[in-house]
C-alpha cells in the first residue's frame, strides 16, 4: 500500500508526475541532511529538522513550483515572492526541462542558510 508521500506523486499524470518524481530525488539527493515528510497536504523537506521547502503545483497554471520557506533570505531572480513575506517561490514547466543549473545555485544558497 501506496504511504501519503508515494499515493501524492503517483496519483498525478504525465509530465506532472515525472517532473515531480525528479525534482523529489534532486531535493534527496542534495544532501544527506535533507528528510521528506507529508505536512499540510504536499511533500515538505527539512533540512537538519528545520523546515526548508516543499513542492506542488498550481492546479490553474500547471505549472510546479518548489516553495522555500526562508525565501525572503535569499537572492536570486528565478524566485518569487508574489506578494507572500516569508516564502518564495521557484516554478518549474513540466512541458520543458529543468533548470538544474539555477536551481543547484538557490539549494546552495537556501542550504547555507541552515548551516549558521
Amino acid at each position: 500500500m501506496l504511504n501519503h508521500l508515494d499515493n501524492y506523486f503517483f496519483s498525478l499524470e504525465e509530465p506532472h508526475r515525472s517532473c515531480l518524481l525528479f525534482l523529489r530525488q534532486f531535493i534527496l539527493n542534495y544532501s544527506n541532511q535533507l528528510s521528506e515528510q507529508w505536512k499540510f497536504n504536499t511533500p515538505f523537506y527539512y533540512y537538519n529538522n528545520k523546515w526548508f521547502c516543499y513542492i506542488s503545483y498550481h492546479k490553474k497554471t500547471k505549472l510546479i513550483y518548489i516553495g522555500f520557506v526562508q525565501g525572503y533570505k535569499i537572492k536570486h531572480s528565478k524566485l518569487l515572492s508574489e506578494g507572500r513575506k516569508q516564502v518564495k517561490v521557484f516554478y518549474i514547466d513540466p512541458e520543458k526541462d529543468i533548470d538544474v543549473k539555477n536551481l543547484n545555485a538557490i539549494f546552495k544558497k537556501a542550504c547555507s542558510l541552515y548551516k549558521k
